[in-house]
């Protein structure tokens, strides 16, 4: 009995180098995955950027010098004072682009983290318990898209008068579909799964399920969903900024910026090309990165 004892008490000597091992097929899994390198990387450049960028730069986004209005970029004549120029008030191009990106990264977080939190909550309760409040969803999904979610923005903001976080809550409020689409679809299919089945014959209440054994099932696919709402939450507010009814001046936004250059484009194209690439380079690398997460957790793509 003593020598059965003490060889349960040895240590399995295989079980960390495997665990190491998978950890590493993991890790060389994602970083083989071009979208999430590519993607992940201009994303981590723009946040970078964006959030040291303003501190670094010598000028102000905000301070006027109309005796320095439309200077161009170095590449145009200009001088390395201001590398991208400066706009028709004479502020900092450079500076007012890092600020703006900061204000689009500040729209996107806050309008996904409001719609998914709204979308994915309804979406699991309603798949999870079903019945009449799986119907009540299901209209509600129907009613929202129904509804076209850039007008109706577009309705609030000239009535209720144009806000940043009025435009937050409008858009977070808009763009939950899809969340909860995916989250009742997942959560119906896990929702009879034997780990489920188990835990419930082990008495484990309904909100310990879902935080335990749902939740952490479908975040993945969430994280997808949360990639393409982040840029459509940006193209839209960017839409709205321009058309004067988003972030308003003299708050630098990239929608914005656009609509303050399109009346000097002839003259000062830079004013509208370094704002509208800022913009497909955030859009494009946030869709590279949900593009290479879907794949890496695909099951399919893991089992091969």
């Amino acid at each position: 009995m003593a020598g059965k004892a003490e060889t349960e008490a040895l240590p399995q000597p295989d079980a960390a180098p495997a665990a190491a091992s998978g950890g590493r097929t993991t890790l060389r899994r994602w970083l083989s995955n071009t979208g999430i390198t590519i993607g992940g990387g201009l994303f981590l450049l723009i946040l970078f950027l964006t959030m040291i960028g303003p501190f670094l730069v010598p000028h102000s986004a905000f301070d006027q010098s109309l005796v320095s209005r439309l200077r161009p970029p170095v590449w145009a004549g200009g001088t390395a004072e201001h590398p991208l120029g400066t706009d028709h008030l004479g502020r900092d191009y450079l500076a007012r682009l890092l600020w703006g990106g900061r204000i689009s990264l500040l729209i996107g977080f806050s309008t996904i983290a409001v719609a998914g939190i709204f979308g994915t909550v309804i979406g699991v309760l309603a798949g999870y318990f079903g019945g009449t409040l799986d119907f009540a969803v299901r209209f509600l999904i129907m009613v929202r898209l129904a509804l076209p979610a850039v007008l109706i923005a577009l309705a609030v903001a000239f009535i209720a008068g144009p806000s940043l976080k009025l435009l937050i809550i409008v858009l977070g409020l808009l763009l939950w579909d899809r969340f909860a689409v995916i989250a009742r679809a997942t959560t119906m299919q896990l929702r009879s799964s034997e780990f489920v089945v188990a835990a419930r014959a082990t008495g484990a209440s309904n909100f310990t399920i879902l935080r335990r054994d749902i939740l952490p099932n479908i975040v993945n696919q969430l994280i997808v969903i949360a990639t393409v709402e982040l840029a459509n939450a940006v193209l839209i507010a960017a839409a709205l900024s321009f058309l004067g009814l988003g972030v308003q001046p003299p708050t630098p936004d990239w929608g914005l910026m656009i609509a303050e250059g399109k009346q000097y484009l002839l003259f000062s194209p830079y004013l509208i090309t370094l704002p509208g690439i800022a913009m497909m380079v955030l859009v494009l690398s946030v869709n590279l990165l949900g593009d290479g997460i879907r794949d890496v957790t695909d099951p399919e793509a893991r089992g091969r």
